[in-house]
């Protein structure tokens, strides 16, 4: 189990801006986490649902999971990451920039790592800006990159 970086302040997280924050524990992406994720948000596209058309059409050979799946798996990636001590509550705040380099096909592991790029004060707490890379177990590139921001309050 990966283990987070925990700050003991807001002013030892600053300190932290430019720091890599390692690495996550590999999830599996399976075919049933690809379907609940089209039945939750809709998107059924051929090309992450019906592995038989997937593997007949589609230049992946498989089917594929979805980029906002692989942004979705953030929130889970992150508490793996780092942890600021004496937090009430944490809301992700937004994300400043997000692209999708490669393809996840059914059946990869992927894991994230983190640099802390921007750490500010909020009433009753802290923002902070971590850059996430989200990568595939034996890819060349990564399956997401992206500025996540998130608020904690203490």
């Amino acid at each position: 189990m990966a283990e987070p970086r925990v700050f003991s302040s807001p002013e030892e997280l600053k300190g932290a801006v430019g720091d890599r924050l390692g690495y996550t524990d590999w999830i599996e992406i399976d075919q049933r986490r690809i379907d609940l994720f089209a039945e939750a948000t809709g998107d059924h596209q051929w090309i992450h649902v019906d592995p038989e058309r997937a593997a007949k059409e589609s230049p992946f050979g498989t089917t594929i999971a979805h980029g906002y799946l692989t942004l979705s798996l953030l929130p889970l990636f992150a508490p793996q990451l780092m942890g600021l001590a004496g937090v009430k509550m944490g809301v992700n705040y937004g994300t400043n920039k997000v692209r999708f380099p490669a393809p996840v096909p059914v059946g990869s592991r992927v894991r994230a790592t983190g640099t802390v790029t921007d750490v500010s004060e909020v009433t009753g707490g802290v923002q902070v800006t971590v850059a996430f890379t989200v990568e595939r177990e034996g890819g060349e590139k990564p399956v997401c990159v992206a500025e996540s921001v998130s608020r904690f309050y203490l």
